[in-house]
């Protein structure tokens, strides 16, 4: 029997690539056997990611800014001139921007969260939808946070940005709901990361992530690792996941539970 777990002859393309969680489901679509186009602005660290991967994952790595449709356009037409198709895009790369009182935003820095979080996210679905509405078989996998789910102190931005994620998701989904297009997200909580880690210190210069006041909020009682997201992402990219669409996916030990 099949396994529909696997990604066995799939062609995944990643955004965000050299972060945390790219990186680790980058890592795990390749064991399962996936083709890996790995996307990411920093190409040092893209280049460094891409080194931790198999040989048999035949990995391009591509320098890109999703802000611009000129690059994302080229990313898509160069991972389907490489492998033909693109059958899963995970849509990852994000940032978090200032770390601040929404008072004391300034609108260069509201614009820069919003062009990478949601202009990012939707040129994306632009240009990789109809490479796949072609095939009539895809999975878009979108990253939104447990911040699109509700308000935060001091990233209210970045929580905006995450909420416009989710409504994306869920509105293409039901674009492409008679088709075998699936388009859902992931919303991870507090996951051991760069992100988080500036979050906190942006908060308050002391602050750590993993403090015990900020543990004793998480029922799991501790951090999240980018592979335990990699985890829901590489299932919503199977054929196990054949049924789920427009779902937003939480990945937060428990952390919005109650």
């Amino acid at each position: 029997m099949a396994d529909d777990l696997r990604l066995d002859g799939k062609v995944a393309l990643i955004t965000g690539a050299a972060g945390e969680i790219g990186t680790a489901t980058m890592q795990l679509f390749a064991a399962r056997g996936a083709r890996i186009v790995a996307v990411d602005r920093d190409e040092a660290q893209l280049q460094r990611a891409v080194a931790t991967l198999p040989v048999e994952a035949r990995a391009l790595a591509l320098a890109a800014d999703v802000r611009h449709e000129d690059d994302v356009a080229g990313y898509v037409r160069r991972a389907v001139e490489a492998a033909g198709t693109i059958d899963v895009f995970f849509n990852n790369a994000g940032i978090e921007g200032t770390v601040a009182p929404v008072q004391d935003y300034s609108l260069d820095d509201f614009r820069r969260v919003l062009d990478v979080n949601v202009v990012g996210v939707f040129l994306g679905i632009k240009h990789v939808l109809p490479v796949m509405l072609r095939a009539n078989a895809g999975s878009i996998v979108n990253t939104a946070s447990i911040a699109g789910l509700s308000g935060s102190p001091h990233i209210a931005v970045y929580s905006a940005s995450k909420h416009a994620v989710i409504g994306l998701t869920k509105s293409v989904a039901m674009e492409c709901a008679r088709t075998a297009v699936r388009v859902n997200c992931v919303c991870p909580g507090l996951i051991r990361s760069r992100m988080l880690s500036a979050i906190f210190e942006g908060r308050d210069p002391n602050a750590s992530a993993d403090a015990e006041r900020v543990l004793a909020r998480i029922p799991a009682h501790r951090l999240g690792l980018g592979s335990e997201v990699a985890q829901t992402v590489a299932f919503l990219a199977s054929d196990a996941a054949s049924y789920v669409n427009g779902a937003a996916y939480v990945v937060d030990g428990g952390r919005t539970a109650g």
